[in-house]
């Protein structure tokens, strides 16, 4: 197996696959060693670096085409903490979670755990699938998830509720290669980690007016909010286009560099046809291939940015993976807790198509050599 040679002329231009961090372009990097080396090691309270926030506040505002009073806010954490921020600061009592994945079902676990907070409504669905809302009396936060990394199902993004509720979208693989529309939700929140091609370690939401209101709300009602999870203090610090806690810089450039690529290129449209096209060719190699099947039955659940593929039994496809990386094409292992024969394969606007079909193709020559 370790004798396997994928010959240069079939291999993807760029082998990374990975499902977060995903692929960074060589464009952005040669960005940050040239442009960006002048704001690396500089004060993020001062010009240069603020200008990079309100670059990047600007940025996602044209890629979402967000209307006037939406904000873009952001701060420290990641995505696991802004499930404890919206906990604090978003929630008024009672929320609805759909739960069809490992992380879908960790803001549920949050809420649940919170003592401030009525126990949560969760519906589930099987792995693989993804379930509905319902409007549900009482409830004042319906949260969904845009993509389950873990699973490779995306589901479409619609409204739910009444008008005093408010819809609460993990996006944190979706956003900026999946359609959304600012109408449907009041907030859209993920990390740069995926489709913007960057690191870890922020997070980022955009603000409808009722959302914005809501925080307003609670921040009035006297409930103990810590100062690192204060919705009022990362939204009064954004909107001066910088961050409450000291931010990497390095990654606030590469999210910046990567919104100007993909507005540059046709914005969300754009985006979303280049991952649709991926998404494409490897479900259509997946249906067509003996040893292959989409994880995913439902062609209309199936992610245009994480495929999952699953293997015959007559396949070892961790040996597949095994093989690939150490022919430089990385990262195509499955979610470590799904426990599959299976490959997921990140196809985030940054990753070109032709790169994904080059991948199926070299999956067919290892697999004629195991």
């Amino acid at each position: 197996m370790a004798d396997i040679v994928i010959p240069a002329d079939i291999k993807p231009a760029d082998g990374r696959f990975g499902c977060g961090p995903s692929k960074v372009r060589p464009e952005q990097l040669a960005a940050l060693a040239g442009e960006g080396a002048k704001v690396m090691g500089t004060s993020h309270r001062q010009k240069p670096v603020k200008n990079l926030v309100a670059r990047v506040r600007a940025g996602l505002t044209d890629l979402f085409s967000l209307p006037e009073g939406y904000e873009v806010v952001l701060g420290n954490g990641g995505t696991t903490a802004f499930w404890d921020i919206a906990s604090f600061g978003l929630i008024r009592e009672k929320s609805q979670h759909l739960n069809f994945g490992e992380f879908s079902s960790k803001f549920a676990t949050v809420a649940k755990k919170a003592p401030w907070l009525a126990d949560p409504s969760v519906i589930k669905s099987e792995p693989g699938t993804h379930p509905l809302p319902v409007t549900e009396e009482g409830v004042d936060v319906y949260a969904l998830t845009h993509n389950e990394t873990s699973t490779g199902v995306a589901m479409p993004i619609k409204r739910v509720g009444d008008d005093g509720s408010l819809v609460l979208v993990d996006a944190t693989s979706g956003a900026g290669g999946l359609p959304v529309a600012a109408e449907d939700f009041d907030v859209y929140y993920f990390a740069p980690q995926k489709s913007f091609a960057s690191d870890g370690g922020l997070w980022i939401a955009l603000f409808s007016p009722k959302a914005l209101a809501r925080v307003t709300e609670i921040a009035e009602s006297g409930r103990f909010v810590p100062e690192f999870f204060s919705l009022p203090t990362a939204i009064d610090n954004s909107v001066k286009d910088q961050t409450y806690n000291t931010p990497a810089v390095a990654t606030l450039f590469l999210l910046a560099d990567q919104l100007d690529w993909m507005n540059g290129q046709g914005g969300l449209g754009w985006t979303t046809a280049r991952s649709a096209d991926s998404a494409s060719r490897l479900y259509t190699w997946a249906d067509k291939t003996s040893y292959t099947s989409p994880f995913v039955a439902d062609p209309a659940q199936r992610s245009n940015v994480v495929g999952t593929i699953d293997f015959d039994d007559s396949v070892d496809a961790a040996a597949v993976a095994k093989v690939l990386r150490a022919n430089g094409i990385v990262d195509t292992e499955p979610y470590r807790k799904l426990g599959r024969n299976q490959l997921r394969i990140a196809m985030f606007p940054a990753v070109d198509p032709a790169d994904v079909e080059a991948l199926t193709v070299c999956v067919d020559y290892v697999v004629e050599r195991l």
